[in-house]
């Protein structure tokens, strides 16, 4: 009886023995063009290397629900069954976003010989680009290339050729933009700072955001004192710059008074800052004058003799 059962249960077994047992991956990473059975079950044994069907763009994903899922374990003969009605495989290809800097060179080549500025700045908005494989080598060509050199206007059909993927053709559209040197600031400035070489830089800035007056190279403003705040990034202004002060607001100086055969000195305060060779008030300490006399280095302020008093 015993003997009986066994060969039952050993011949009920013989079908599903026939089989692979499998189990569906919830996540497949794949990097082939080409998916394949073992992408989408774990177990699936020699049967592993058949090819199914098309892997997702790089980039892009895949989900295989129940039914699909169904449908490969009974044509490639796996024993698999789902767990519940829900169960699904999501098939994800990575992919890497085509650079900015690639697409802007491949267009300048074409734009240039046509009329366009070489320093003109690209306005392409916004793109819906394709992704390419992390490793895959990328070309990328022109085809149909115009130019209105008054507009500035442009047209290119864009060709992406990358090694496992179709080739994408993308028709693109935009505007060159004339450009012009400015100096920026590299960090926020405050008023009174003494620029110096590390604070600020020169680069190319869209001709119609460049004010008129803005400096357009770094030897223009370093060693020039601010007259007002200025924000990263922001241009430098020629009309907001001046030369250092020497003598400060309410500094003690020493006042000259010169004449032919005479000079004399004495201690004044200095009632606003000024630079070398400016003018400045200042307060004879002794008799509380204010004079204006022009600074003639750092702490001395030359008054003409007989120079009459701004206020008592």
């Amino acid at each position: 009886m015993g003997m009986r059962i066994l060969a039952l249960l050993l011949a009920c077994a013989a079908p599903a023995m026939a089989q692979e047992l499998a189990a569906a991956r919830p996540l497949a990473m794949v990097e082939d063009p080409t998916l394949r059975l073992g992408d989408i079950f774990d177990g699936a044994g020699p049967r592993a290397g058949l090819a199914i069907g098309v892997s997702p763009a790089p980039g892009q994903r895949l989900v295989l629900e129940v039914p699909q899922l169904m449908a490969l374990a009974r044509q490639h003969g796996l024993g698999w069954r789902p767990l519940s009605p829900h169960e699904r495989v999501v098939v994800q290809r990575p992919g890497r976003p085509i650079p900015r800097e690639a697409i802007e060179a491949a267009l300048r080549r074409q734009l240039v010989p046509l009329g366009m500025d070489t320093e003109a700045e690209l306005d392409l908005g916004a793109m819906l680009l394709p992704m390419v494989p992390p490793a895959a080598p990328l070309e990328l060509g022109t085809e149909a290339v115009s130019f209105d050199p008054g507009s500035g206007r442009f047209g290119a059909t864009l060709v992406v050729m990358a090694e496992g993927m179709a080739m994408h053709r993308l028709r693109l559209t935009g505007r060159a933009a004339p450009t012009l040197l400015a100096v920026v600031a590299n960090r926020r400035l405050a008023t009174g700072e003494i620029i110096a070489a590390g604070d600020v830089r020169s680069i190319r800035l869209r001709a119609d955001r460049v004010r008129a007056g803005t400096a357009e190279r770094a030897d223009q403003v370093i060693g020039r004192q601010l007259h007002r705040p200025l924000a990263a990034e922001a241009p430098v202004l020629a009309a907001d710059l001046g030369a250092p002060a020497v003598v400060e607001k309410n500094a003690l100086v020493t006042m000259l008074l010169e004449a032919p055969g005479l000079s004399l000195s004495v201690q004044g305060r200095a009632l606003e800052a000024a630079p070398r060779g400016g003018l400045v008030p200042v307060m004879n300490l002794a008799s509380r004058v204010v004079v204006e006399g022009e600074v003639v280095g750092p702490g001395r302020v030359r008054v003409a003799m007989g120079a009459a008093p701004l206020r008592p």
